[in-house]
């Protein structure tokens, strides 16, 4: 018997857990950053601002993606 779930346990294959769990880690960094992003402004940083707004956009961004994947695979 294997150690490593495999969706036996789960019902979820690894595969598409690990879309899942990308999914939200992108989603739950988006919302980390808007306060990385509120703390720059309040201290008048504009450059560290505008980094993070980029890290969130890029967040968004995956999160949107996975989102796409996970129900092209799930309604496939």
């Amino acid at each position: 018997m294997s150690t490593t779930e495999t969706g036996h346990v789960t019902g979820t294959k690894d595969k598409d857990y690990n879309i899942l769990w990308f999914t939200e880690a992108c989603l739950d960094n988006a919302l980390r950053l808007e306060t990385f992003i509120q703390d720059a402004e309040r201290e008048g940083d504009n450059e560290l601002a505008e980094f993070f707004k980029k890290a969130q956009t890029d967040s968004r961004k995956g999160a949107e993606q996975g989102k796409r994947l996970l129900a092209s695979r799930l309604s496939g």
